[in-house]
């Protein structure tokens, strides 16, 4: 390469020649731009703080930095109180701006339908190669047309009781039917060990228990054409009548404020004798076995077993809450995001994640039954059919709406219960909630 003297390396700034003839630092100089270097897309990725801590660790330290190491992208997690990300998303999809991916519980991904990409491909490609979604998750994530989100897990949800109590008032199998569970609730809380449940607005615990006790007595929230308001019934007042009851009777009543958390804390400091909740509150004796001990000074988590909820007048049922991510349609990343998502649901990626949550979550598709994870702990094995056990959606007897998704949002069914067990009358409280739906419905 001809050397260039200063004053022909000045001439030739003028022109930019000295840019084709030398590149480099002189190249630069003569072209008056910055070089341009390729950016790395960065992804955006707003979820909960998860029950179980070594999930969202083995998220940080491990899954993220793989899939950035394979993918070439940057991944920046953000985590967040649960019941707060319905704000986010809120907030989010509104002002087109924020995360690229954004966690969804239950049916949440119909109120911001209008704001999300369409995910089909993806779902299609991974539901086929796995067995296929659970019904109750495809419907909290498909409108009928098209995959509004990207099925991330089910949380399953039995009852969490200690097993010494209820032996110790001659229960030696967790009650099968509302009037048994009604009947020891009423011995246990005499002896200072109530039921705990919550009836407070928190995404999780609360309607999961409310919307299943509802259906197990004929109750329902809409007809099959899902938009004729039909909670008013003889079955959902007795239902209310019920609970005013077996609440008075068999619970800790301070459960009316509680959220998510409250019941962990308060069954694992010896203060209640069962709740319905995930695997967390197990989970967390084994993780701690010398802080949580029972009144002898034994590891709790040796005295710690799970059932479903009990069955009413009209059977038996569940709605395990299940969690989504959406790809926001305002998404400038929307390839390597959906690059992301795909990579997570790799089996041998999410078998990675999936055996940290130790059966906190169910998978989204079948083939997650028959994972090695479920054969390590015989105390778990009543959450492996969590989801689909008598699963239902709410917006029963119709299929998921936005509507559907409004009245759950706004804890309709919940405050139906909440109102009559702090003193309004059965018939008042289901008039006012169905007054409620009405106009969520009629929008």
């Amino acid at each position: 390469m001809a050397r260039l003297s200063r004053r022909q390396l000045l001439k030739a700034s003028g022109t930019g020649a000295a840019a084709a003839t030398t590149g480099g630092l002189a190249g630069i100089l003569a072209s008056g731009r910055a070089p341009a270097y390729a950016q790395t897309t960065t992804v955006h990725w707003l979820k909960w703080n998860d029950f179980v801590p070594a999930a969202d660790e083995h998220l940080r330290k491990k899954a993220i930095p793989e899939a950035e190491k394979a993918l070439g992208i940057k991944i920046v997690l953000e985590t967040i109180n649960q019941n707060d990300l319905a704000a986010r998303s809120t907030a989010a999809i509104q002002s087109r701006a924020g995360p690229d991916i954004i966690m969804a519980v239950n049916n949440y991904p119909h109120i911001y339908k209008g704001g999300t990409a369409d995910v089909s491909a993806l779902c299609e490609e991974i539901g086929s190669a796995q067995g296929g979604f659970y019904d109750n998750i495809k419907a909290n994530c498909h409108d009928g047309k098209r995959w509004l989100a990207m099925p991330y897990s089910i949380v399953g949800t039995m009852i969490a009781y200690r097993k010494s109590w209820f032996d110790e008032i001659g229960v030696k199998t967790f009650p099968a039917t509302w009037d048994e569970l009604r009947a020891a609730g009423k011995k246990l809380k005499a002896a200072g060990r109530p039921l705990g449940q919550c009836l407070g607005h928190t995404v999780g615990d609360a309607p999961s228990f409310c919307y299943p006790y509802l259906w197990s007595f004929g109750g329902k929230e809409v007809e099959a054409d899902g938009k004729t308001v039909a909670l008013n019934s003889k079955e959902t007042i007795e239902s209310v009548k019920y609970m005013t009851g077996f609440w008075t009777d068999a619970h800790e009543e301070g459960g009316l404020a509680w959220d998510d958390s409250s019941n962990n804390r308060a069954f694992l400091s010896g203060t209640i004798s069962a709740t319905q909740n995930g695997a967390s509150i197990y989970i967390e004796a084994l993780r701690k076995p010398d802080q949580y001990k029972t009144e002898d000074d034994k590891p709790m988590k040796d005295d710690i077993l799970h059932a479903p909820l009990p069955r009413g007048p009209s059977g038996q049922f569940l709605m395990p809450p299940t969690q989504a991510m959406m790809l926001t349609g305002y998404s400038p990343n929307q390839k390597a995001a959906t690059d992301f998502l795909r990579w997570f649901h790799t089996p041998k990626n999410y078998e990675d994640w999936f055996a940290v949550c130790q059966g906190f979550v169910c998978g989204p598709t079948k083939v997650w039954e028959t994972s090695k994870m479920w054969d390590k702990d015989p105390v778990m094995t009543p959450y492996r059919m969590a989801a689909s056990g008598g699963g239902r959606v709410p917006g029963y007897a119709g299929l998921p709406t936005q509507g559907a998704a409004e009245a759950l949002n706004k804890y309709v069914i919940v405050d139906m219960y909440a109102k009559a067990v702090q003193g309004m009358p059965a018939e008042q409280a289901v008039a006012w909630a169905e007054d409620e739906l009405k106009k969520i419905y009629a929008a």
